[in-house]
């Protein structure tokens, strides 16, 4: 086996790339840029009645925008290691060939017990308060006894011979020393009727054919664990390193579950989260630096993991602190890159029709004046999108509050008829000018200068809350604001 560091990220293509597989994807990728090794994608598409294109295309799409390059797998497969995909490599016989060298060598053998067989033997075992495992009926099957079997129709998935005595162990990166005893292991389905090979066979043999050195995965795997190390053993391969990385829980302490909120990674990119937001933060599930450092820039990430800080407590998914991670890192770009962002995430959305006749630099202008509020890319058109409507569309709150309250109304009407001759005749319509126009109106009449601002601001917008007044009248433009100041006097102070 190479000696250089090779790690593997093998989803299932049954649905969507959900949130502990991303975080498992991420360490194994992290892990691989850290140490200069490579990193690979696997398609594990043995699951017939489950497993679709579609899925395996959400996968791949999902792992593109996380931008967790892999250096082989679809798209780029070595003749080596090729093909990356368990049905096409099942199609090549490379799973019966080591099925047929464990037959021979007396580590497996044909079973034809049926499926409802087998599950009385577990009830049996149950009643019996034994591990509910299968009873090793075929096990010492003779050729000829086989044979009837077989002409009694059956057919025969082909099952490990586990020992019987003794146990299995292995260090793990994360957990430490691991200890499973034999007899709690049952003789398992190496490969169903059909000659579809399961997890645990295909996985192994994949693993060790692949040079395969490090197997990074969620605990949820540990089980696995030792009846691959068996399988291992008995075709006399040496066996990678484990790291069974924490489980994720959500907020109730439960298993993260749907019930929690989203857990597809596309689900959080149809949200307006970022890459690299969730990238950051996926990262601190299960890991962290000495520090406790919650932010990271790309390179420093990669520079800072190691799989020996990773924790074997279960990790807390907590979305408010996802989106507090991604409003910082929405901070942090230009103007122009939240622009590119949001405009990418329309596209994914499927609603180029919402922006269709925006202008992009008023939209960038509108952006930077709702830079600090943006926590997802998804609440940009609420606070931007009374800029590009024809006409002003009123929230009837701020109508009563502000034009039509006996305390308001004569003044909002004086504001609003004489603004539409003087702001006509201003010099220049800069926000620092406009505030002073403001200021000095108010003085003028003897009025608040709050009592010129909010009549403004929501003859313009609509709205009583917003980005600064005298730069949003900047954005518009005199044009633009005297039209729609006029169309608020015809509509409520004619």
């Amino acid at each position: 086996m190479s000696e250089n560091i090779r790690v593997r990220f093998a989803p299932s293509p049954t649905g969507d790339l959900h949130i502990g597989g991303v975080r498992t994807a991420l360490f194994n990728w992290l892990y691989a840029k850290k140490t200069g090794g490579t990193f690979v994608l696997r398609i594990e598409d043995t699951d017939e009645a489950r497993s679709t294109e579609e899925s395996t295309g959400i996968i791949i799409n999902a792992m593109k925008w996380l931008k967790l390059d892999w250096a082989e797998g679809p798209g780029n497969e070595p003749e080596k290691y090729a093909p990356y995909y368990q049905m096409k490599r099942k199609e090549l016989g490379i799973y019966q060939k080591y099925i047929d060298i464990l037959i021979e060598k007396g580590f497996a053998y044909k079973c034809y017990c049926t499926p409802e067989e087998v599950e009385q033997m577990r009830q049996r075992a149950t009643l019996a308060k034994l591990p509910p495992k299968y009873d090793g009926t075929c096990a010492n099957l003779t050729k000829e006894q086989q044979a009837q079997k077989e002409a009694e129709g059956r057919t025969a998935v082909i099952r490990f011979k586990m020992p019987k005595e003794g146990k299995v162990e292995f260090n793990d990166i994360v957990r430490g020393h691991v200890t499973f005893e034999n007899a709690l292991l049952d003789d398992f389905v190496l490969m169903k009727a059909n000659g579809v090979p399961t997890y645990n066979f295909a996985c192994v043999v994949d693993d060790y054919l692949m040079d395969i050195t490090h197997v990074v995965r969620g605990d949820d795997h540990i089980s696995n664990t030792p009846r691959q190390l068996h399988i291992f053993k008995a075709l006399g391969w040496k066996e990678p390193i484990f790291a069974h990385l924490s489980m994720i829980l959500g907020s109730d302490g439960a298993r993260l579950s749907k019930r929690h909120g989203h857990t597809s990674v596309l689900e959080y990119r149809r949200e307006g989260y970022l890459q690299d937001a969730l990238i950051n933060y996926l990262s601190l599930l299960g890991w962290s630096t000495a520090e406790s450092q919650q932010l990271f820039e790309h390179d420093e990430l990669i520079q800072k993991f190691s799989l020996e800080r990773c924790t074997s407590s279960p990790a807390t998914f907590d979305t408010a602190k996802l989106l507090w991670m991604n409003g910082e890192y929405i901070r942090k770009k230009s103007i122009d890159e939240i622009y590119d962002l949001f405009t990418d995430w329309i596209k994914f959305t499927n609603n180029e029709e919402l922006i269709k006749n925006w202008d992009k630099e008023v939209l960038k202008k509108a952006i930077s004046l709702e830079h600090e509020k943006i926590k997802l890319l998804k609440d940009i058109p609420s606070l931007v999108e009374f800029f590009f409507k024809e006409h002003v569309e009123f929230d009837q709150e701020a109508v009563n509050k502000v034009f039509l309250s006996d305390k308001n109304k004569d003044s909002a009407k004086l504001v609003l008829t004489e603004s539409i001759d003087r702001l006509a005749k201003e010099s220049s319509f800069a926000a620092d000018a406009l505030e002073q126009y403001a200021r000095n109106f108010a003085a003028e009449k003897a009025i608040k200068a709050g009592q010129v601002f909010h009549p403004i601001r929501v003859a313009i917008s609509g709205r009583t809350q917003g980005p600064s007044l005298f730069h949003m009248m900047e954005v518009f433009g005199r044009d633009e604001v005297i039209k729609r100041i006029k169309e608020c006097v015809d509509k409520y102070f004619k």
